[in-house]
């Protein structure tokens, strides 16, 4: 009976194993992800990846599994890549694919970027762009790529620091005893110039204060002076602005009479040009005529008798007696 019993026990559990190894084939196989979105993205290197993989969205718990991983028929060069998402994820047109993990040590996954908001939704069988993956390879290759320039900067570096310990060398030899002795001489004599003119310097510190403080006035009167300047020419365009119509027909006729100024200048002008020979004659009679007056002038002042004499009477000459005719 215990043996029948062990049979039966042994039977159940081998049919269970089965079960659970043909669901697991199925659930591997994709039997029960017909419905969900299919999307593919081209790599160069395709970084460990294989069916089955995790597919993880934002770096978040697995949305999708890989399907599979074969050689792009129209570029060698690359891998392409299928997979399965989960409806609910929100795959946009925009979305980016990246292979990526968790740690340094944990297997590669294959990353959804979110897109943006306003992007729509990719359809099932969408071609995502993907970002380029960087192995280690890859980064042992560019620190190769880096050894040379790494050593030449060495070599620069070793340069640089003979020209250094060089320099310290030649300020230590400035620095001798004798240099530090001359500096700390010169120090001194700074200190005791400082203190020697201490006071001539407190003095013009505080004559300076006392001056700025005096600014303060002066700026203040300045101030005032300037609103009442701008006072008065608020007043006085506002006096032109009421009587500028006023201003206008004064300069109005004022340019009118210049005008009729310099018309009569022009006109005396062709006169004087016109007559100027009859003026001479007439300058030089008026000249000859003064002459004459002059000398008549003078004949009446010294002989007021040749007005009525036609012969001029003797000198008279003082203390004598003048003779009278018989």
């Amino acid at each position: 009976m215990n043996a029948q019993r062990e049979r039966a026990l042994v039977g159940l559990f081998v049919l269970v194993a089965a079960g659970l190894l043909v669901l697991t084939l199925v659930s591997l196989s994709g039997v029960f992800e017909r419905g969900e979105p299919v999307y593919r993205a081209y790599f160069k290197n395709a970084g460990g990846l294989a069916p089955g993989s995790q597919v993880r969205y934002a770096g978040g718990p697995p949305v999708g599994r890989v399907i599979s991983v074969r050689m792009d028929p129209q570029n060698p060069a690359r891998l392409q890549i299928e997979f399965r998402v989960e409806r609910r994820v929100p795959v946009k047109t925009d979305s980016r694919v990246k292979i990526a993990s968790l740690s340094p040590l944990s297997d590669n996954f294959l990353g959804i970027v979110a897109g943006s908001d306003s992007a729509p939704r990719a359809p099932s069988g969408s071609v995502l762009a993907s970002e380029k993956y960087v192995s280690f390879d890859d980064l042992e290759a560019q620190i190769g790529d880096l050894a040379p320039q790494a050593s030449k900067l060495v070599g620069n570096l070793n340069a640089r620091a003979a020209d250094l310990q060089g320099t310290i060398q030649r300020v230590n030899a400035l620095l001798d005893a004798r240099n530090r002795a001359n500096i700390a001489a010169s120090l001194a004599s700074a200190r005791g110039m400082l203190a020697e003119d201490r006071p001539p310097l407190h003095a013009a510190l505080n004559n300076l204060s006392q001056s700025s403080a005096k600014l303060g006035p002066l700026l203040d009167d300045f101030k005032n002076s300037v609103k009442q300047a701008n006072v008065a020419l608020s007043h006085i365009d506002s006096t032109v602005t009421e009587n500028r119509a006023d201003l206008r027909a004064s300069v109005e006729q004022m340019r009118a009479a210049l005008t009729s100024a310099s018309a009569l200048a022009g006109q005396l002008n062709e006169m004087v040009n016109a007559n100027a020979d009859d003026l001479s004659d007439v300058i030089q009679n008026v000249r000859d005529i003064t002459i004459n007056l002059k000398a008549f002038t003078e004949t009446i002042r010294n002989r007021p008798s040749a007005i009525i004499r036609t012969s001029a009477p003797a000198d008279r000459v003082p203390g004598q007696v003048p003779k009278h005719p018989n």
